[in-house]
This record gives structure tokens, C-alpha cells and sequence, in this order.
């Protein structure tokens, strides 16, 4: 088997490790940059923008490639599985039209709306910033202000938390697209990920991302700063009734999509944020999360190349896969200066990582030496039979990695997550 991977992040270097784990397959890369871990792991690498169909299509073409599984979001929505597909490669990842659950935020509440889909908050769509900043200006609640397309999960503002009332309406009235303003809603977020056959949805385990920069959850949103997962695959502060009823919520999101003759085929991901009357859906993403894939597919225990063919035959079932019952860990290393101003072209020395598990992301190697780029440079992950264990190899690993660079040491504490449980706590 060949397959196709495309993109050069940390979530793409995590895919790739897990395809070359199943052996058996011949791994080809599609990336912007040449990202070293990903590219110890293939036979040949194209060097070029993911969103660039024509020459992923030559690429994949020439290197007879079976099957293609899509990182990011941005190739999706240029339409990248329709073009592989018309030449027989199955593909991770939705069609163009399919994406949309991500790529067009108005589209999705529209259809959860429409079809009285569970967890949709109030919300209003303007495609005029004139009016949004109106509405803004005249409402007594805190919104939530959400750019219709994609923003590299760095769009998001909301009002309180972010901004005042007065730099939301700057804020807005700067953007040149259509925008969704939403209630604020308050809890605790997790994400939900799973496989998607067309049909059947095969749901992985919870993870909770932390977006902030900094510790204590301060600073701005950045893509991800890392993430953990527990032994049980649950959170503490997600009941069994909280889980069962965000699965639905994405099992209607695919069942109505493949009503509307749409069919959704790959990683559907669900941004919860878990409120006093349970989950309510801050937002689908059409493909992984990063970090959040590093802590799911590190523990992944069947083989993810027939994973991979189940998504694309359709016939993928619960029993077809399975994971380690451990706890994950993930740090992201960054540049200084992230997210705003990041230090790139900075030497970075990898010391002893020890157990931890080191992912590649928006970093380069010349002459042997490893140099930041413009994002998250790596991630390490701690995998243990708790989360204190976890969590202890993470932060030594983290420890030991050298350079202008940073990383949040309060991620995967349980001092940390007991702050969840109690403000979840506080909200019931």
C-alpha cells in the first residue's frame, strides 16, 4: 500500500508515525516546508503548498498512491480530495462541499439549525461588518465573534475574554468577510475526535486542548499550546450522559450531511464546551486537531492503515479499532515571541527526551542543526498509566530541549485539572 500524506505540522508528523507503526505501507509526504520527522518517514516528499491540488495530484499520480489522508484544513476547502478522488485515490479527509462543517461556520449553524440538530447556541450570521458592529454595539451580552472562513484556529475573539466591547467592534469592522456572532457560552471545552466512514462514526478518546499562550491560561489564542488525555478515555468533568450526548450531535452532523446527499468521509473533530445544561458545539473542524492527534494516535493500538481503508470502503466499525488504555501528555515547544512576533531561524538542541515521544512541527534542519520557523516548532508526549506519570515525562522531555523557545508547564498538571473539576463544579 502507498499512501499520501499531506502536510508538514506536528499533527501531520503524528499520522505519519502512526502509518509507519502498522508497516506495510510506503509513506509519500505533501508539505510546505520540509519537516525532518515526516521526512524520515518517507519514500519521497513533495516540497510544496498543500493548497496547490494540480501538483498534489501530479505528485500522487506518479507515485501510484493508493490512498491519501489530509492534515490540514486549507487543502480541503481548495478541494483537494475531489481532485484525488477523480483519479481513484481514496482519500482521509471530506470533499470539498463536505468541509464545509468547518470551512463555512454560517453553513454548519445553518444546517444544525435547520435540522434541529442538539448544542447549537443563539447565534446571528452578517455577511456586512457595518451591521455586525451595529448589533454588537446595541447587545447587553458578551458574544462570541467567529470569522465565517478559516482562520487557523487564531480567529476566534470573544467578548470579556478577549476584547472589550469597543475593540470587538474594531475588531470586526477589520475583517473582510461575513462574520457569526454567538452567545458566549461558559464550562469547561473538550474535544471529541472520530473516524467516519460515509456512515458509521467510531469516536476516539477526550482530550482537552489548551489554546492560551501562556500559564494560567493567559495571553492569546494560539493553535494549540498542548493537551492531554486520560487512562479511562473520559474527563472528569464530562459525565457519561455529557459524551453520549455529544456523540449524537455528531452522528446527526453526519447523518443529515449524507441525507443532503453530502456524504462526510474522515476525521470529524467536535469542539465542546461542556455548560450547565451540557455540551454545546463550539465548533466542527473537518480533519484532526493539533495538538490533539498527537495524544490520540500516540496510543492508538490497531493498525491505522486499515483504518484508513475502512474510512475509504466504508465499512469501518467500532471493533476495527482500539486504544491503549493510557494517559497522554502533549507540550508544545515554541519560539519566543509566539504567538504574535516568534523568533524564527533560532537553533533548537534536542537533549535526553527519555520516554517521551518528540513530534516534529514548523521547524527546519540544515546541516544537522534544528532551527525555529514561524509557528510551534515540536511537541513531546508523556504516556503513562496515569496522568501524574504522564505528565512527569512530558515536562522532562519539555525540560530538555533547548534555545530560544518556551512551553506551558502548568498543561497535564494535576493541579490543573482539578481548577476544571471545581469550575465545572461551580456551573452545575
Amino acid at each position: 500500500m502507498r499512501v499520501l500524506v499531506v502536510g508538514g505540522g506536528g499533527r501531520e508528523h503524528a499520522i505519519a508515525d502512526a502509518i509507519a507503526r502498522s508497516g506495510g505501507a510506503e509513506i509519500y509526504a505533501m508539505m510546505g516546508f520540509r519537516n525532518p520527522g515526516i521526512a524520515t518517514l518517507a519514500k519521497d516528499c513533495l516540497i510544496a503548498r498543500d493548497t496547490e491540488v494540480r501538483e498534489a495530484v501530479r505528485f500522487a499520480t506518479r507515485a501510484h498512491v493508493d490512498y491519501a489522508v489530509i492534515g490540514p484544513e486549507a487543502p480541503l476547502e481548495a478541494g483537494i480530495v475531489d481532485a484525488l478522488e477523480e483519479q481513484g485515490i481514496g482519500c482521509v479527509g471530506p470533499s470539498r462541499a463536505a468541509a464545509r462543517l468547518e470551512t463555512d461556520k454560517a453553513f454548519c449553524r445553518g444546517l444544525m439549525e435547520g435540522h434541529g440538530i442538539a448544542g447549537c447556541p443563539r447565534y446571528r450570521v452578517f455577511y456586512d461588518t457595518e451591521e455586525a458592529a451595529a448589533f454588537i454595539a446595541e447587545s447587553e451580552r458578551d458574544l462570541a465573534i467567529k470569522p465565517i472562513g478559516l482562520t487557523g484556529g487564531k480567529g476566534v475573539r470573544i467578548i470579556g475574554e478577549h476584547l472589550n466591547k469597543e475593540e470587538a467592534i474594531d475588531y470586526v469592522k477589520a475583517l473582510k468577510g461575513g462574520v457569526v456572532l454567538e452567545e458566549r457560552l461558559e464550562g469547561e471545552e473538550f474535544t471529541l475526535q472520530a473516524f467516519v466512514d460515509g456512515q458509521r462514526i467510531v469516536p476516539m478518546p477526550l482530550v482537552q486542548d489548551h489554546k492560551r499562550a501562556f500559564e494560567g491560561d493567559l495571553g492569546p489564542n494560539t493553535g494549540g499550546m498542548g493537551s492531554y488525555s486520560l487512562e479511562d478515555h473520559m474527563l472528569p468533568f464530562v459525565s457519561r450522559r455529557d459524551y453520549e450526548k455529544a456523540l449524537s450531535i455528531m452522528k446527526d452532523a453526519v447523518r443529515v450531511m449524507r441525507e443532503e446527499g453530502t456524504p462526510y468521509r474522515g476525521i470529524l473533530y467536535g469542539q465542546f464546551m461542556n455548560t450547565a445544561k451540557g455540551p454545546m458545539l463550539v465548533e466542527f473542524n473537518a480533519r484532526f486537531g493539533d495538538p490533539e492527534a498527537i495524544n490520540v494516535l500516540s496510543i492508538l493500538s490497531t493498525n491505522m492503515t486499515e483504518i484508513v481503508e475502512g474510512i475509504v470502503e466504508g465499512d469501518l466499525t467500532e471493533s476495527d479499532v482500539s486504544f491503549e488504555r493510557r494517559a497522554t501528555v502533549c507540550k508544545y515547544i515554541v519560539p519566543e515571541g509566539y504567538p504574535e512576533r516568534p523568533r524564527r531561524g533560532e537553533p533548537v538542541l534536542i537533549g535526553d527526551i527519555g520516554r517521551a515521544r518528540l513530534f516534529y512541527a514548523n521547524i527546519e534542519e540544515r546541516d544537522r542543526v534544528l532551527y525555529t520557523l514561524n509557528s510551534r516548532s515540536c511537541a513531546v508526549v508523556g504516556i503513562g498509566d496515569s496522568l501524574e506519570e504522564a505528565e512527569q515525562i512530558a515536562q522532562k522531555a519539555a525540560e530538555s530541549i533547548k534555545g530560544r523557545v518556551r512551553f506551558r508547564r502548568d498543561i497535564g498538571t494535576t493541579g490543573l485539572l482539578k481548577r476544571r473539576i471545581e469550575h465545572m463544579e461551580r456551573i452545575r
